[in-house]
C-alpha cells in the first residue's frame, strides 16, 4: 500500500513478508462465468520451514483456484491446485473437496456454508479464505448483468456495507426503489 495514502508516512522498516491475492472474473462464450484466484505466500529471507529451506524470494504457498456459476449465482464447477506447499505430499490432498462447493448459491448465508463445508481440518486455510473473496469477486463481475435486473429484484450488494444499507442516502438517490426509511 503506498505510504501516501495513509495519514503518515510509514516508520523505516523492513518487509520481511509478502502475501499476494490476484482475483480476475471472465464470462465464458457459454454464458457461464469463471472466477479465479491465486495466492503466493514469500518471505524475504531463507526461511526454515520444518519440511525444508525455502529460499527468500521462493514461494511458501503459490495456490489457484477456480469456481464457474451460472447467472443466479449457483456453482457448477470448482477447482483448487496448488504448486507450492509447505507440507508436500499432505497440503495437496485436500484439493479435490473444492469440489463440495459444487451446488452452493453465493448469496447471503454463503460464508457459512462454505465454513460448513471446507471449514477447520475439511479444507485448507488459505484456499477456503479464497473462496470468500472469490464470490465478491463474482458479484464484481456479474455487476452488469445484475443491474438489469435491479427493476424487479432488490440488487444483491444492498446491505452489504454501511454506505449501501437501504436506509442510506447511496440508496435512496441511485436506488430509490429499494430505499426504507429509518
Amino acid at each position: 500500500m503506498p505510504s501516501s495514502s495513509l495519514s503518515k508516512p510509514a516508520s523505516p522498516r523492513e518487509r520481511l513478508h509478502q502475501r499476494r491475492i490476484s482475483l480476475e472474473g471472465f464470462k465464458r462464450e457459454d454464458g457461464l462465468w469463471d472466477i479465479e484466484g491465486h495466492l503466493t505466500d514469500v518471505k524475504d529471507y531463507d526461511f526454515g520451514h520444518v519440511t525444508k529451506l525455502h529460499p527468500a524470494g521462493e514461494p511458501v504457498h503459490d495456490m489457484w483456484m477456480r469456481i464457474t456459476v451460472d447467472d443466479s449465482m449457483t456453482i457448477l464447477d470448482a477447482e483448487a491446485v496448488m504448486d507450492a506447499r509447505p507440507y508436500q505430499g499432505e497440503c495437496e490432498r485436500i484439493t479435490p473437496e473444492y469440489k463440495n462447493l459444487i451446488g452452493l448459491k453465493i448469496a447471503p448465508g454463503f460464508t457459512n456454508a462454505v465454513r460448513k463445508v471446507l471449514g477447520g481440518t475439511r479444507g485448507c486455510a488459505h484456499l477456503t479464505e479464497m473462496v470468500s473473496a472469490l464470490a465478491t469477486v463474482a458479484f464484481q463481475t456479474m455487476a452488469n448483468e445484475m443491474n438489469d435486473q435491479a427493476e424487479t429484484v432488490q440488487p444483491s450488494h444492498l446491505n452489504r456495507c454501511h454506505a449501501l444499507r437501504t436506509e442510506g442516502s447511496v440508496v435512496r438517490q441511485f436506488y430509490p426503489k429499494w430505499f426504507k426509511k429509518a
